[in-house]
């Protein structure tokens, strides 16, 4: 019996990107295998996110579950990687020394000897060595049609309210020719469609052969892979929606329908106060450009309500603001004070209820437009990446359409899996679609 390997993973793409790269290395190293079962586990790694608040006490939470089993078996190894463990670094040793190694975002590469060092002091790792991790990566194992290739890690826009600066390191853009090199795999392995992540992921910059590339660069040499039917890239700063990105909506087909532009705020001195560096207006003018390339597309967004500070005036320019771009769908959540960021030490005098009374507003209208193009989409036919087989029924495939919604549809052939087909909407359910294969001449 060899040595299983358990991750459960927090947070983000980049996270989720983070826990395949950890696995792959150390089966590659240790001849681990991977378990879903945590009981059975020999090594358990906790992949931690701190974005929200109170992340690092779900973290706490979930140590004190598993100490029960290191209570049963001493010689279970258990770790703790990603933003968490950069965060909260020795402190994690002192609240639960039964932890045994402890590693940052940048220092997954090195799991394998960490796993090795009886020292503890010498088993934490939180330092930020990005270039050197991507240089580390193993060659890429494609575990579904959709796969993330990460091309750039931290940020350097020191937004008041975020966290990610301070665990994940400033920007640093990935090798073009490791990123190629790792598109051409995966497309081998079965991948049609590649998603480009990075906490800014539009403001990836790279010299390569003398030419300096960008999003829009990766975009265009990425299409001509043959191979790779479709892309995405997430997650964008408004910042970094340069001419050439939003252009390149014109002339690469694969490239998505889909935008994801977090705006957090419609009020311009929110966002001031937020550092965001951008006004409403300003975004209002990026989605408007796009659209005149691509009027179809659908925008998605992020939102924090309940800034310190913020009136109800203000928030109600975000709600005219999501009047305005009429987001397909987003992430909203109350606003988390963060551990050593500018935004925690703001004096805040909104009250809880109200937080929560604004957010409940501002989903509730997002999920009131987001079912109206759901209807709207009944009876169109959607080009769609079909992904597997459905989550609740083994009678049916699921795909994915342009604008990244969920569409079951009846079971026909295995063989539809990984490829772009066409389907004919039938209904609009509350998160999900369900349709009926409209063209399957090609496939045959």
């Amino acid at each position: 019996m060899g040595t299983k390997l358990y991750i459960k993973t927090f947070g983000c793409q980049m996270n989720e990107y983070d826990s395949q790269k950890t696995a792959e290395i150390l089966q590659n190293k240790k001849d681990m295998e991977i378990t879903t079962n945590v009981e059975e586990a020999d090594i358990i790694l906790l992949n931690t996110c701190s974005i929200r608040e109170k992340a690092e006490d779900k973290v706490y939470s979930e140590l004190g579950r598993l100490n029960k089993l290191k209570i049963k078996n001493p010689n279970i190894k258990i770790g703790v990687g990603g933003c968490v463990a950069t965060q909260e670094g020795s402190n994690i040793t002192k609240r639960a020394p039964y932890v045994d190694l402890i590693y940052g975002p940048q220092t997954l590469h090195r799991v394998a000897d960490l796993l090795d060092e009886d020292n503890k002091l010498k088993a934490i790792d939180i330092t930020f060595p990005i270039e050197e991790k991507f240089d580390s990566l193993p060659e890429p194992t494609a575990t579904s049609p959709s796969s993330f290739v990460a091309i750039m890690e931290g940020c350097s826009k020191y937004c008041s309210f975020c966290v990610v600066p301070y665990t994940r390191g400033d920007e640093v853009s990935r090798k073009a020719q490791q990123i190629f090199d790792e598109i051409a795999r995966l497309v081998e392995q079965g991948s049609s469609e590649i998603v480009f992540i990075g906490q800014n992921v539009n403001s990836y910059k790279q010299v390569h052969d003398g030419r300096t590339l960008r999003l829009s660069d990766l975009i265009d040499i990425a299409s001509n892979i043959n191979g790779v039917e479709r892309i995405r890239f997430t997650t964008s700063h408004p910042l970094d929606m340069t001419d050439d990105l939003i252009e390149i909506f014109g002339s690469v087909p694969q490239l998505a329908n889909q935008l994801h532009l977090p705006v957090q705020s419609g009020s311009d001195r929110v966002l001031k106060a937020m550092k965001r560096n951008y006004t409403a207006d300003s975004y209002r003018d990026i989605i408007e450009r796009v659209k005149k390339i691509r009027p179809t597309i659908k925008v998605t967004s992020d939102f924090i309500v309940g800034f310190p500070g913020e009136t109800h005036a203000e928030f109600m320019q975000t709600m005219q603001l999501i009047e305005d771009i009429q987001f397909d769908s987003s992430f909203s959540f109350i606003f988390s004070p963060r551990p050593g960021t500018p935004a925690s030490i703001l004096q805040d005098d909104i009250s809880k209820s109200e937080k929560k009374e604004r957010l409940n507003i501002l989903q509730a209208r997002l999920n009131e437009i987001q079912r109206g193009f759901g209807q709207k989409m009944v009876g169109s036919i959607q080009r769609c990446l079909v992904t597997g087989i459905s989550k609740k029924r083994l009678d049916q495939l699921q795909a994915r359409t342009e604008c990244n919604r969920v569409i079951n549809f009846p079971f026909q052939n295995i063989g539809f899996i990984g490829k772009l087909v066409d389907i004919k909407v039938e209904e609009a359910l509350a998160y999900s679609l369900l349709g009926t294969l409209h063209n399957t001449k090609e496939l045959v």
